[in-house]
């Protein structure tokens, strides 16, 4: 059995009520793929790296499943 690596996705980002052109901001911030994010997500752990609040909630849901 593998462990897949959590993608945190658009989905997650509106399922803990933030906006895309803040997420967009954020991507912009902390120099990450803004246009490969939405096409393939991004691995968790590079989200939770950041360490900035909003983030680590979003990833928060996207580990929960929701």
């Amino acid at each position: 059995m593998t462990n897949a690596p959590i993608k945190v996705r658009m989905v997650h980002v509106r399922e803990a009520k933030m906006c895309s052109s803040g997420a967009r901001e954020f991507f912009k911030v902390h120099n990450l793929d803004w246009q490969e994010f939405l096409r393939e997500g991004i691995d968790v752990n590079i989200i939770e790296a950041t360490g900035d609040a909003m983030a680590l909630e979003v990833a928060k849901v996207a580990k929960n499943g929701r």
